[in-house]
C-alpha cells in the first residue's frame, strides 16, 4: 500500500471523522459490525460517506473512469436499447445513481434523435453533492427542452412504467464477507470488523442463518473467502414491486453464480479505488476510496424471476453494444476527419475490448409484461448460463 498516493491533511482529517462514526458504530455494537455496515458507513453515512461527501469521485482527477466518462458512444448505443423499451411499453425512464450526469446526457440526445424521448428521465441520487454535479451537466450540455425533463428524486417511487438504468450501481451495494474454514467446506464463518489498539481490524463470527441459507444449493471448498449481497436481491425485488411495465438495466462487472463461486477465486472480488489505484484493502482510508465487489448476476436474476419478471438478456458489454449498433454510430464520424475518427475509435477499442471492458463488464435486462426481443441480446445472449 505504500505505492498509493497519500492524502491531504484535510482529506486525513476528513477520514478521520469516518472513522470515529465507524468506531462508535462498533462500540455500540458490542464490539463488532459485519463488513456490509462498515461498507455502507464508509460509502454512504450522512455528508461523510466516500459517496455522501464532496469529493471528486469521476475521471482524471477523480479515482475511477465509468463508460459514459469514457466515451459519448456508450450512452448513445444504450439509448437504442431503451428506446425500443420505452416504444414497446411506453413510460419513462428512471436512473439510479447518475455519476456525474453524462449517460443521462448522453441518452436523451439520442433518445430525442431516436423519437423516444420520455417525457420524464427521473435520477434517484443519494449524494447532495453529485446530484449538484448532475444539473450542472445537464443544464449546461442539454438544450432547454430535454434539461427540463429531469429530475431528481429522494426515494423509489411507489409505482413506476418505462425503463430502470443501473450503470455501476450494484456493484457499490454493502457486500458481507464470508469465509470457510480451511478444513471443512460446511462451516461458514462471518468476516466483519473490530477495533483493536484503535485500528479497525477483521474480525470472525459464526455465520447467521440467512447467510448461509444463501449457500443452501451450492457450497463453498475449504479456506475459500468470498461476498454476499442481500442488498442488490433486495433492491431488485423493491424495483420489481414498483414496476408495472417495462424493464430495468443493470451494466456492471460480476459473473453467473458459478464463475463468482469459483474455486480459483479463492480471495474474493473486494476491490478499492483510490486515485486511479485498484487495491484489496477496504480498511485503507474510510470515507476516501471507492469500495465494490463483482457481482453475482445468478442471484440478481433469481431475485426478479421470484417477483414475476424474466430475464430478456444476459451479455458481455462487448457484444451488447455491438448488437445495439456501436458501430452504425462511430460511422456518424468520417473516417477521413483523423483528428475526429481516431478519438472515437480508440474510446470505442476501451468499451469493446476483451482487456478493457468488454468482456469483464455485462448487461442484463429484466423485463416485466415485456416479450418483444430485444435489440441488444439478437446474438451471443448468456441468460443460459445464469
Amino acid at each position: 500500500m505504500n505505492t498509493l498516493p497519500q492524502p491531504t491533511p484535510e482529506q486525513r482529517a476528513h477520514s478521520a471523522e469516518v472513522l470515529a462514526v465507524i468506531r462508535d458504530e462498533i462500540a455500540a455494537q458490542d464490539g463488532w459490525i459485519s463488513f456490509a455496515r462498515y461498507m455502507e458507513l464508509a460509502l454512504y453515512a450522512p455528508s461523510l460517506g466516500y459517496y455522501s461527501a464532496g469529493l471528486q469521485k469521476f475521471g482524471a482527477d477523480g479515482d475511477f473512469v465509468t463508460a459514459p466518462e469514457i466515451s459519448p458512444l456508450f450512452g448513445q448505443t444504450l439509448a437504442r436499447q431503451v428506446a425500443q423499451i420505452l416504444l414497446s411499453c411506453g413510460g419513462d425512464v428512471l436512473e439510479l445513481g447518475a455519476g456525474t450526469g453524462k449517460l443521462a446526457v448522453q441518452m436523451l440526445a439520442e433518445l430525442q434523435r431516436l423519437g423516444a424521448v420520455p417525457e420524464h428521465y427521473y435520477i434517484l441520487e443519494v449524494s447532495a453533492h453529485l446530484r449538484r454535479v448532475q444539473q450542472e451537466i445537464t443544464w449546461r450540455e442539454l438544450p432547454h427542452d430535454l434539461a427540463v425533463r429531469v429530475e431528481w428524486l429522494d426515494t423509489l417511487p411507489a409505482e413506476f412504467t418505462g425503463c430502470v438504468i443501473g450503470n455501476e450501481v450494484l456493484d457499490a451495494l454493502p457486500v458481507h464477507v464470508v469465509a470457510t474454514t480451511s478444513t471443512k467446506k460446511d462451516i461458514l464463518i462471518e468476516r466483519g470488523i473490530a477495533i483493536e489498539n484503535g485500528a479497525l481490524v477483521w474480525r470472525e463470527r459464526p455465520a447467521s442463518q440467512r447467510l448461509t441459507a444463501h449457500f443452501a444449493t451450492h457450497s463453498l471448498p475449504p479456506g475459500m473467502v468470498t461476498e454476499v449481497c442481500p442488498a442488490a436481491a433486495a433492491l431488485v425485488a423493491s424495483l420489481a414491486f414498483r414496476l408495472r411495465r417495462g424493464a430495468m438495466l443493470f451494466v456492471d462487472y460480476g459473473f453467473p453464480r458459478r464463475e463468482y463461486y469459483h474455486p480459483q477465486r479463492d480471495g474474493g472480488t473486494l476491490m478499492c479505488h483510490y486515485r486511479h489505484h485498484a487495491h484489496d484493502d477496504p480498511l485503507l482510508f474510510p470515507g476516501l476510496q471507492d469500495i465494490t465487489a463483482h457481482v453475482d448476476f445468478s442471484a440478481i436474476a433469481e431475485a426478479a424471476t421470484a417477483c414475476g419478471m424474466r430475464v430478456a438478456g444476459y451479455a458481455t458489454q462487448a457484444q451488447f453494444l455491438i448488437n445495439a449498433g456501436i458501430t452504425e454510430i462511430l460511422s456518424r464520424v468520417s473516417p477521413d476527419d483523423l483528428d475526429a475518427y481516431l478519438p472515437r475509435a480508440a474510446e470505442a477499442q476501451k468499451l469493446l475490448s476483451p482487456a478493457e471492458m468488454g468482456e469483464l463488464f455485462k448487461v442484463i435486462v429484466l423485463a416485466k409484461e415485456m416479450d418483444e426481443q430485444l435489440i441488444g441480446f439478437t446474438r451471443g445472449d448468456k441468460s443460459h448460463t445464469l
